[in-house]
């Protein structure tokens, strides 16, 4: 299956669900973005890497959506388009903008279909939260890659934690990340890409002007 084959592909710096699934798109700050999630097994992929499907579950979802191509299309959309939302909302919020109505309404349509799947299930002879991914059908729903992202974007717009989530400053990133740091003084999604990168940059600027 291509889930295992492609495993790792997907850089995981946000630190949280919904952050990472807006870092789906690359470069989003240039003209040449480059998108990650260009069909329906990208999305198992990411789900995949992100720990959010387990093997099975990607295995049956790939077999399902290789029966259900419209479906898996209609899922794809679905996902490019709340995570689209997601991003305008929290880039609005950093930047002290006011909030679209639009994107608020596409994330809640997703919860509102997230949460309708949402149960209380027993866990080591206590409880906890879990989905319920079986459909009408009896199948799981192709959607279901969608539920705890939804999750993760509300839980995350509606916490204390969305003050620290930051927009990387190297040029032209565009990925976002919560920044747990002591100081709160993390700058990059990573320090290694993007500050090292800029840190290239000043030094051939540097370069340059002492050699006119």
């Amino acid at each position: 299956m291509s889930s295992i084959r492609r495993e790792g592909r997907f850089k995981l710096r946000g630190g949280d669900v919904s952050l990472d699934f807006v870092n789906t798109l690359g470069w989003r700050l240039t003209s040449y973005p480059r998108e990650y999630l260009r069909s329906y097994e990208n999305l198992l992929d990411w789900g995949r890497q992100a720990s959010l499907l387990a093997l099975e579950e990607a295995e049956d979802l790939s077999r399902e959506a290789a029966l259900d191509p419209e479906g898996a299309r209609q899922t794809l959309s679905r996902a490019l388009a709340l995570r689209e939302a997601v991003y305008r909302m929290i880039s609005a919020h950093i930047a002290g903008e006011s909030q679209n109505e639009s994107d608020l309404s596409a994330l809640n349509r997703e919860l509102s279909i997230a949460l309708s799947h949402l149960r209380v299930v027993p866990a080591d002879g206590a409880y906890t939260w879990g989905w319920n991914q079986s459909g009408d059908d009896g199948e799981t729903p192709l959607d279901s890659p969608l539920w705890p992202v939804a999750q993760s974007a509300a839980q995350l717009l509606t916490s204390e934690k969305l003050g620290r989530v930051k927009l990387c400053a190297g040029e032209g990133c565009g990925w976002v990340f919560l920044d747990e740091s002591r100081n709160s003084s993390r700058r990059w999604c990573d320090s290694r890409d993007c500050g090292n990168r800029e840190r290239v940059r000043r030094h051939l600027a540097r370069k340059r002007a002492s050699n006119p």
